[in-house]
């Protein structure tokens, strides 16, 4: 078993990118009448998919970065 942090750290933030872009998509089919939810409730998974998916991973990444030797 490999436990190379590095490659954990990537799949997390795929995982993360692909579950925002499955919240911008739910929350777009709630905004378009096609899932019967009350639309601010879209319109919040829209929002944070977006920053779940855009705006998270950059965080994270520099949270992870290793320090200069």
């Amino acid at each position: 078993m490999n436990d190379d942090p590095a490659k954990s750290r990537f799949f997390m933030l795929q995982a993360l990118r692909w579950s925002g872009l499955a919240m911008v998509l739910v929350g777009l089919l709630v905004l378009n009448g096609k899932i019967d939810l009350p639309d601010i409730f879209g319109g919040a998974l829209v929002v944070v998919g977006l920053l779940d998916a855009l705006i998270m991973p950059t965080i994270l990444a520099r949270r992870w970065k290793s320090p200069r030797q």
